[in-house]
């Protein structure tokens, strides 16, 4: 009998239409021989199954069940592919392990710690992970623009701190800019994080962890047209260029992907990460991890894949047998 698999996707962040992109993707990708997914869209407290027709069915949130045509079913996995919130920073991992139903992102305590730049930062740099300077500011408290620049410098990035998004993220040149840059910030979240400007090339690696076998991807290198890589960047046609594999010295793509292996560990983390730095010289610096990174054709870890010589369906079947048999 086949498994139905929960392809949960939407989310209640900004970047809930990509969420979706991605999520169709998967949806393609399952194997339909061995399993029968469902697309589920969240959205605050409403989760609805979206069928071919665009009928949405309701979930019943007390036993992770919905009803179709007078047939009740049930759920034997999740793949969570929803970036932000509720998806990355653990609520929906400690909501299927309350009802036992296994899923293919790091657990609780890994999404929430990586969902929380500064705190993640202070955990890995603690580990030796080198990270840019960077201080934390919280809504309704007061702030100290002298000190936030002394500590920072100038240029610096201002970006809001939980979230996978670049919503409210802001590149701030001078020091008169910093409070405008830092109230956007605050509209995204409560929390701030304002880091050092490190002039580089921005790398980033994806990578997967089974319990038989792990999957460093090919590094791929960002260049942007704007000031930073910024949702637009992101998601506009022609704004940015990924070069995968990075056209950097081998030695850096090494020492990156040996990085990315060390921190996937450090921080416990499960299913498929993409890993962001700035490498200036030698050095990389940490940026971000992405828990549940983008999965439509066009997204960096697919690229990465495929670079590697394999098919990203495969993996994705990889990643739900890893997790579906325990």
């Amino acid at each position: 009998m086949k498994k139905n698999i929960a392809i949960l996707s939407g989310g209640n962040s900004s970047e809930n239409v990509i969420s979706i992109k991605s999520a169709e993707q998967i949806m393609k990708m399952i194997n339909k021989e061995m399993y029968q997914p469902y697309l589920i869209n969240i959205r605050g407290k409403k989760w609805d199954i979206i069928l071919q027709d665009s009928k949405r069915i309701p979930i019943n949130l007390t036993d992770f069940s919905a009803e179709i045509d007078g047939k009740k079913i049930h759920f034997h996995y999740a793949f969570i592919i929803i970036h932000g919130d509720p998806g990355e920073n653990g609520k929906i991992q400690a909501y299927l392990e309350l009802q036992h139903i296994p899923y293919n992102t790091s657990g609780v305590l890994a999404s929430a710690l990586t969902f929380n730049k500064y705190a993640c930062k202070l955990f890995l740099r603690n580990a030796g992970i080198l990270t840019p300077e960077s201080i934390l500011l919280k809504k309704d408290h007061d702030i100290r623009y002298e000190l936030v620049t002394e500590k920072v410098g100038m240029p610096c990035f201002v970006k809001p701190n939980n979230g996978g998004s670049s919503f409210g993220a802001s590149r701030v040149s001078k020091p008169e800019d910093l409070s405008d840059a830092i109230n956007n910030a605050f509209n995204e979240d409560s929390e701030v994080i304002v880091e050092s400007y490190i002039k580089g090339t921005e790398l980033s690696c994806g990578l997967l962890k089974t319990k038989k076998e792990e999957f460093i991807f090919p590094v791929t290198e960002i260049i942007s047209k704007n000031d930073f890589f910024d949702f637009e960047a992101k998601y506009t046609e022609g704004m940015s260029e990924e070069i995968t594999p990075a056209n950097v010295p081998e030695e850096i793509q090494k020492k990156c992907r040996q990085i990315s292996s060390d921190i996937y560990d450090i921080l416990n983390c499960k299913g498929i990460v993409r890993i962001d730095f700035i490498v200036k010289g030698n050095q990389l610096y940490f940026l971000e991890l992405n828990s549940i990174p983008g999965m439509s054709r066009e997204s960096i870890v697919p690229k990465q894949i495929r670079t590697m010589g394999l098919k990203v369906e495969d993996i994705i079947d990889l990643v739900i047998r890893d997790t579906i048999e325990g």
